[in-house]
């Protein structure tokens, strides 16, 4: 099997060797495409108005100056031209990516494009307790139990347009006791926000942050998983239409286009 490995913290990510780690326990035949500085929060973003470059690190390990899309599209029509990947892993990610994360992750963005070639592909995330230099996350617990999901993933039949996201609590593996297989939360959207601040020159700039407001997430969600130090695991797909608001709009402009009346 031939695994293709990308990420969105970066070609130096301590995340993107632990799944190197996993990935040489599924094969020997593993290719890394990276970003060569992290790309978080890109989401599916490509780079159109600058050229993209590689650094071929060695004989299958790549650093693209763009997102993780661009990484996966280079790696799979140009750098394993020979012969296509048969399985996509973007992560593991420094922080899980549930919830309303998934539309701008770039860790998820990276295998939607590979799921966009037809190639099954799965994302992973390691959950933090809090986004400080300092803190470490939980690599072993990934490590420890990634390899046997993605067995057992690989040897079910997938819908087509699926991808798969992988979440890890941020607990050692010995407390970990469960897998849920769970649907996409949503978080409150005040959870965002811009800080204020003014540099040395006087001048206002903002930076993008999260409140981290504790709340109690419905039962079944990825996020409620990450809350009661379970393993997550949501199938998610790119199709963003809403199926009942499309029944209902149907009734009231299907048909012959309406004329607007003048005033």
């Amino acid at each position: 099997m031939r695994i293709l490995l990308t990420n969105d913290d970066g070609i130096e990510a301590e995340g993107l060797e632990c799944l190197e780690r996993i990935a040489r326990t599924l094969s020997d035949d593993v290719w890394v495409c990276a970003p060569a500085v992290e790309q978080s929060g890109k989401g599916r973003g490509i780079t159109l108005t600058e050229p993209l470059r590689v650094n071929r690190l060695s004989d299958r390990r790549f650093a693209v100056t763009g997102t993780p899309t661009d990484c996966v599209v280079l790696a799979v029509n140009d750098l394993m031209a020979d012969a296509r990947p048969d399985l996509v892993l973007s992560g593991v990610n420094r922080g899980h990516n549930v919830g309303e994360d998934c539309s701008y992750s770039g860790t998820v963005a990276g295998a939607l494009q590979g799921m966009a070639f037809g190639i099954r592909s799965i994302a992973l995330s390691q959950s933090l307790e809090r986004f400080h230099d300092e803190v470490r996350a939980h690599w072993e617990t990934a490590e420890a139990f990634a390899p046997a999901i993605i067995s057992r993933l690989l040897a079910q039949t997938w819908q087509d347009g699926v991808v798969m996201n992988l979440n890890f609590p941020s607990l050692p593996p010995l407390l970990v006791k469960e897998v849920e297989v769970t649907r996409q939360g949503f978080r409150d959207i005040g959870e965002m926000h811009a800080v204020k601040r003014t540099d040395l020159r006087g001048r206002d700039y903002y930076w993008m942050s999260f409140r981290g407001t504790k709340h109690d997430h419905p039962p079944g969600t990825d996020l409620r998983a990450m809350d009661e130090g379970k393993i997550s695991v949501t199938p998610l797909h790119i199709d963003l239409t809403h199926a009942p608001s499309l029944h209902d709009l149907k009734g009231v402009l299907g048909g012959a286009p309406p004329k607007t009346v003048a005033a």
